[in-house]
């Protein structure tokens, strides 16, 4: 009986599994790596959304009325609701001006809001 050269039927099926178990593998990857570069974004133009309201804030060099208000703090595709918060402080010479951004839901309404994806602070002094 001669002895061919090549592979077994069964040989070839083993390295199918594990080719295909691998490239399974490298796909799940590539999807997490899709999605933590989603949220990443996301986080950078939250954090500039946030950055533009407690810049015009500290510009504005007016003394923040007390309370919360939401508005549009959309950038380019992404929309983003911000949500100013302002809050007495100890010394009647501050205030604490809280922003957070939240991701807005498809329906378009600032009160349908999703997560929240940043919330910075600062505290403003009272110029006058």
């Amino acid at each position: 009986m001669r002895h061919s050269a090549g592979f077994t039927l069964l040989e070839v099926l083993v390295a199918l599994v594990i080719v295909g178990t691998a490239l399974g593998a490298s796909l799940r990857a590539i999807g997490s790596l899709t999605q933590n570069s989603g949220d990443l974004r996301a986080s950078m133009m939250a954090t500039w959304s946030a950055e533009n309201r407690l810049a015009q804030v500290r510009l504005a060099r007016e003394w923040p009325a007390l309370g919360q208000r939401s508005f549009d703090c959309a950038q380019g595709e992404l929309q983003l609701v911000c949500e100013e918060n302002v809050f007495a402080t100890p010394n009647p010479f501050f205030r604490r001006v809280e922003v957070s951004v939240l991701e807005m839901q498809n329906t378009g309404s600032l009160q349908n809001t999703g997560r929240r994806i940043i919330k910075l602070a600062q505290v403003v002094p009272n110029v006058q």
